[in-house]
């Protein structure tokens, strides 16, 4: 499946599910600070996901402020495990179907058997919050209670950090 592909996916869904959104093109951009020009394109809280697993091979999905960095210890006592670190690329591929610089919660999408715990940041709740919907090249806002009627539908769990 194409970027583009991808995207339309996503867009599609939130159509059917009638979740509002926001979206706009650009170049690819792969890191907070070649993303940081897109807030004058489009109005929200930038965002950065990290896409993590456990030693056994349990996986998580990270959603942060795109200015805050993740505290792995606290994360692995909230969640009650030891030796998080960042995912392979190859397994990011295998079960979300993204590529790295596209991580993003829209690809819960692609995991269907629920693979990945998401781990939202509190501090997003009742915010307009932009992500990448499945592709680097676009930006899509939507607000915090729609992502969890996304997240709802795709039937994955989530907790609050």
């Amino acid at each position: 499946m194409n970027s583009k592909e991808k995207m339309n996916q996503v867009l599609e869904l939130l159509t059917k599910l009638e979740i509002p959104f926001q979206v706009v093109e650009h170049e690819p951009v792969c890191t907070i600070e070649e993303a940081n020009h897109i807030s004058n394109m489009i109005e929200g809280i930038g965002t950065k996901s990290l896409f993590l697993k456990d030693k056994k091979k349990n996986y998580y999905l990270i959603i942060l402020k795109d200015d805050k960095t993740a505290n792995i210890k606290q994360l692995e006592e909230k969640i009650g495990t030891k030796h998080i670190s960042f995912a392979k690329e190859e397994e990011l591929q295998n079960i979300l179907q993204l590529s790295k610089g596209s991580v993003t919660p829209f690809g819960i999408i692609n995991d269907k058997e629920s693979k990945v715990l998401l781990m939202i940041d509190r501090d997003l709740k009742e915010k307009k919050l932009l992500f990448h919907p499945n592709t680097n090249e676009a930006t899509l806002a939507i607000y915090y209670h729609d992502l969890e009627k996304f997240i709802q539908h795709e039937y994955h769990a989530y907790i609050l950090i």
